[in-house]
């Protein structure tokens, strides 16, 4: 079971259009996936339409309740998610005197009973206690990056922040990779993005890109990952690339 973090500390960046569409292919590949939504914003529950009045992941972060309770069904096949929900507002005071609060989605997740092939932790758009325990419980991270000159910046802090957690509380945490998201290949910028990230990160850069679209934008509101919504789109054709590329590398 890889247990892979999806995260950026910047808004606007695709995190969550990454995690849902990403979870979709990957279950179209025939894999099982687990999406953990640790985000108060709770966009990918709202997209994939099992945001309710519950309280969700917050239930297991404070009031210790199964993780394996709080798993809901979605309408794609092969695609379980634990939602969100606005409570986990709250997490952080509510855990302030909590002892080792930053492993508790970790202890949470050696408890699953049941086996998955990859468990996607939709992380939310800031290094807190939150994305500490994501990145605490993770084997990997998944960094989708629009390719924009300031968002160079905030990768090289967010990097720092990983090799910190590696080398105190999760030494076996590694980058699978940076996704450039939100491509508009008509742009000279978004070419010369790409081609300082590889420079700077050589061997961390995915081939595949994720292309700016129309369709992209537009499934959210129609509660369907890109894949179902427009099947034969650029975004669609540019997820299954990602999903076939995230398979290969984990049998590396």
């Amino acid at each position: 079971m890889s247990i892979i973090a999806i995260i950026n500390q910047k808004g606007g960046s695709a995190k969550t259009t990454t995690a849902v569409n990403l979870g979709a292919t990957l279950a179209e590949n025939g894999k099982k996936v687990l999406l953990v939504d640790v985000d108060p914003q709770g966009s990918s529950s709202k997209w994939l339409r099992c945001a309710n009045t519950e309280k969700g992941i917050y239930n297991v972060f404070v009031e210790n309740t199964c993780i394996s309770d709080n798993i809901k069904e979605t309408s794609i096949e092969g695609l379980t998610i634990i939602p969100s929900s606005q409570w986990l507002i709250g997490v952080e005071k509510a855990l302030a005197a909590e002892v080792g609060a930053e492993t508790i989605l970790k202890r949470k997740l050696a408890e699953l009973k049941r086996d998955w092939d990859y468990v996607l932790i939709d992380c939310p758009p800031a290094l807190g206690l939150l994305s500490l325990n994501a990145l605490v419980a993770a084997h990997e991270i998944l960094v989708p990056l629009e390719t924009r000159i300031m968002a160079l910046d905030g990768l090289a802090q967010l990097l720092k922040t990983v090799e910190m957690v590696k080398d105190r509380l999760n030494p076996e945490l590694k980058i699978n990779g940076i996704i450039p998201c939100r491509v508009d290949k008509r742009t000279r910028l978004s070419v010369d993005v790409i081609d300082e990230l590889k420079k700077r990160f050589n061997g961390m850069v995915y081939d595949t890109c994720i292309r700016e679209t129309v369709k992209l934008a537009e499934c959210p509101s129609f509660g369907q990952p890109i894949t179902i919504y427009d099947t034969k789109s650029p975004g669609a054709e540019d997820y299954r690339t990602l999903a076939a590329e995230v398979i290969r590398r984990k049998k590396i």
